[in-house]
């Protein structure tokens, strides 16, 4: 998938649990957990504005897109 979350970074930067993270912005740890491994197939605007919010970040921060090699051209 060429969208990336780059969730664990933050966190590890911030000296931030995923637990503390899903307490802070109102989700269960679950939740959390699949956005974290890149398992999520959306995100509502509200929780990347939590996010960004807790983190102090950017939500190019959160997100990152790397396209997938084209084999064609390889």
């Amino acid at each position: 998938m060429p969208i990336n979350v780059k969730l664990d970074d933050l966190l590890h930067a911030r000296r931030m649990t995923l637990t503390e993270l899903a307490e802070r912005i109102d989700l269960t740890l679950a939740n959390v957990s699949i956005l974290k491994t890149g398992k999520a197939k959306a995100i509502r605007f509200s929780t990347l504005e939590a996010i960004c919010r807790e983190l102090d970040c950017q939500p190019g921060d959160v997100l990152g897109f790397e396209p997938e090699a084209d084999p064609a051209k390889g």
